[in-house]
C-alpha cells in the first residue's frame, strides 16, 4: 500500500510562484509513473501533468506547458510541482498520483493507483 502526503500550496498572487510536495510512504515510488491533477469547483479532475517511472520523460497539459514543471527525488520519495507565472485560471484543488506502471504516463485518473488528499491553490488577480 502507498500513502501520499501532500503539501505546499496556499494563496499567491497572479504572477507568483508556488511549489507542491507529494511524499510517498508505504513503499517506494521510485519506478511508478506520477503525476499532478487538479479539480475546480463544479469540473472535471484534469490532468496537468505528469512523470515517467525513470524521471527521464515528462509531459504536461497545454494550459501549464513552461510554467510548470514536475520532478522526483527518489532519495526522499517525493514528487514536486514547481508553479510559475501562476493566473487565477490555475485556482484550483491539485492532486499527486501514482501509477503502478513505470510508463506511459498516463492522463486519465483511470491510470492511476493512489491518490494525495489534495490541497487547494487560490491564484488572486
Amino acid at each position: 500500500q502507498v500513502q501520499l502526503v501532500q503539501s505546499g500550496g496556499g494563496v499567491v498572487q497572479a504572477g507568483g510562484s508556488l511549489r507542491l510536495s507529494c511524499a510517498a510512504s508505504g513503499r517506494t515510488v521510485s519506478s511508478y509513473a506520477m503525476g499532478w491533477f487538479r479539480q475546480a469547483p463544479g469540473k472535471e479532475r484534469e490532468f496537468v501533468g505528469g512523470i515517467s517511472g525513470s524521471g527521464g520523460t515528462t509531459m504536461y497539459a497545454d494550459s501549464v506547458k513552461g510554467r510548470f514543471t514536475i520532478s522526483r527525488d527518489t532519495a526522499k520519495n517525493t514528487l514536486y510541482l514547481q508553479m510559475n507565472s501562476l493566473e487565477p485560471e490555475d485556482t484550483s484543488a491539485y492532486y499527486c498520483a501514482a501509477s503502478f506502471r513505470t510508463w506511459p504516463i498516463g492522463i486519465t485518473k483511470s491510470n492511476y493507483d493512489y491518490w494525495g488528499q489534495g490541497t487547494q491553490v487560490t491564484v488572486s488577480s
